[in-house]
């Protein structure tokens, strides 16, 4: 009985998948990837006799099937995800049939677009005395949201806000937002299809006019939207500067230099 991988392709570009993400496709038997989001040019490491397949079409079902299946032939089959497998990858409810089946399984952790996202931006989630907490979630759709978790309700923190899977929702989000006390001029950015070779697009706007622009750019699928009170910090003439790295800051490796007071 072989092992069945779930292994984060990284948000797009090949590229970002990790080195041990890499190797386990090169040593692949047999490789199932979610065409729909994983570009297949993230399969070029495996080995020329490996059986590669596209997901695509189907049905969670056919896909657990599939890697039972394979994993009876093969010692390491993988099943190559978008971004990371441990975030709106349907991971669990593919590993039950495999625990029931006594096939092994193991999670190579991925790059999130939330990451890739602020990346191609140039931008932080986190800044000193600005925030210091990162929310990833997303607007109710098909698939309703726990007690707690409308995203009004995670919105009032005013913290950075990671939003999954809504690009087509942002007349909602910006609902939602401003019902939690952001106002119509805070700075929003989207990115589409982050880090994808000539395929990604930036587009930074406020909640009063990103929809907009999104309809312009014909954005509407595949785009993290990121909301945060850290936003365009880049161009900020005053920053509070991290603890760690100021010279009168002592930790194990450095020991901190006090400054003079002038004297009078």
């Amino acid at each position: 009985m072989g092992k069945v991988w779930f292994v984060g392709a990284g948000p797009g570009d090949p590229d970002l998948i990790t080195v041990k993400g890499r190797d386990l496709v090169a040593g692949a038997g047999a490789i199932l990837y979610a065409g729909s989001l994983v570009a297949e040019a993230t399969t070029r490491w495996a080995d020329p006799a490996c059986e590669i397949c596209d997901s695509k079409s189907m049905a969670l079902e056919e896909i657990t099937a599939w890697l039972i299946d394979r994993a009876t032939r093969h010692e390491t089959v993988v099943r190559l995800q978008t971004g990371d497998p441990t975030l709106y990858g349907a991971l669990i409810e593919m590993v039950q049939p495999l625990d029931a089946a006594g096939i092994p399984v193991g999670v190579i952790p991925g790059v999130s677009s939330a990451m890739a996202s602020a990346a191609a931006a140039v931008e932080s989630l986190t800044l000193p005395e600005v925030t210091q907490t990162v929310i990833l979630t997303r607007m109710e759709g098909r698939t309703p949201m726990p007690d707690g978790e409308a995203l009004r309700d995670l919105a009032q923190h005013h913290s950075t806000l990671c939003i999954f899977l809504s690009i087509t929702l942002l007349g909602e989000v910006r609902k939602e937002l401003l019902a939690a006390g952001w106002r119509d001029d805070s700075p929003i950015l989207v990115v589409h299809k982050a880090s994808w070779p000539n395929e990604e697009k930036i587009i930074r706007g406020t909640l009063a006019d990103i929809r907009d622009q999104c309809r312009e750019q014909k954005v509407n699928s595949q785009a993290m939207i990121i909301v945060s009170p850290a936003l365009g910090a880049r161009n900020w003439q005053e920053l509070k500067k991290s603890k760690l790295y100021d010279e009168a800051f002592t930790h194990r490796y450095r020991r901190g230099i006090k400054k003079e007071l002038p004297s009078e």
